[in-house]
């Protein structure tokens, strides 16, 4: 009989929950709803009050537009170039570094590694002067270089697949080294494989923090054809011109790739976060 109840009070408890993240969810998809809806509607029809919750007309005159009026084909390049290298080369430095600092034995280890992730203390905006002028001597402004090798060495990237290759046993290091494989074969195949979920979320993280990266990518993108689609639909949003359908439909050609990179890596992603709260 009790545990009747309890089962009852637990599927009551459930239901309320059910409900609670279902309305937490639909709070957090309606502003994407409303930027994908309006840009599909007449600039008049945007404003309106009380709005339409749905395009009474549906037209992809705004889309036409971007992508006639504006460099928008070339901005998206210049960002998928910009943050997939940026990532790649990250997840590359990162992992490298964090197996190092995990795995190999050297004379300040400890202390190299606080100092590393001390760094992450240290906000950008406060290195964007002295690093803007050392991208200046490199002769890297005004290109996508300029965007992308400032930010390989992560401290965050570091901290993050540490913990993963801590988790790795030691004891496969030692067979593999056992068998005649060497350093780099034993990072490349035995323990990389393991962390896996944390470089899936590391990839996720990184592209999205690049591709948001508005402040240094319009610092050195300075000509129009250098724009990446942030900066470049961010001078639309500027714009005096009164058409938010047409600015919505700038808005949702740069939300539409981080999305997709998202549900591409989602199964990582959610791995990556969730492995550490497993305690055996």
């Amino acid at each position: 009989m009790l545990q009747a109840v309890q089962k009852k009070k637990k599927e009551k408890v459930d239901i309320i929950a059910n409900v609670i993240v279902t309305l937490l969810a639909v709070l957090n998809l309606f502003p994407l709803y409303w930027l994908f809806t309006s840009s599909l509607k007449n600039s008049s029809d945007v404003l309106k009050m009380p709005p339409d919750w749905w395009p009474r007309t549906f037209t992809f005159s705004n889309y036409t537009e971007v992508f006639s009026s504006q460099p928008a084909l070339r901005w998206t390049f210049n960002s998928l170039y910009v943050a997939g290298l940026t990532t790649v080369l990250v997840v590359i430095a990162s992992s490298m570094a964090a197996y190092a600092f995990s795995k190999l034995q050297f004379k300040g280890k400890q202390i190299i590694f606080i100092l590393f992730v001390s760094s992450m203390m240290v906000p950008k905006e406060v290195m964007i002067v002295p690093l803007f002028r050392i991208t200046q001597q490199f002769g890297m402004v005004n290109s996508l270089n300029g965007m992308i090798w400032p930010n390989v060495a992560t401290a965050f990237g570091v901290f993050l697949l540490k913990g993963f290759f801590d988790s790795a046993p030691d004891a496969l290091r030692e067979a593999a080294r056992i068998d005649g494989a060497g350093e780099v074969r034993t990072f490349l195949q035995v323990i990389l494989p393991i962390v896996k979920p944390g470089i899936g979320a590391l990839f996720i993280l990184n592209f999205v923090q690049v591709w948001n990266d508005y402040l240094w990518q319009l610092v050195i993108g300075q000509d129009k054809e250098t724009k990446t689609l942030m900066v470049g639909i961010a001078t639309l949003m500027q714009d005096l011109n009164p058409n938010f359908a047409y600015k919505m439909a700038g808005a949702t050609v740069a939300a539409i790739p981080m999305l997709l990179i998202f549900f591409l890596f989602q199964r990582f992603f959610t791995a990556g976060i969730s492995i550490g709260a497993v305690k055996e």
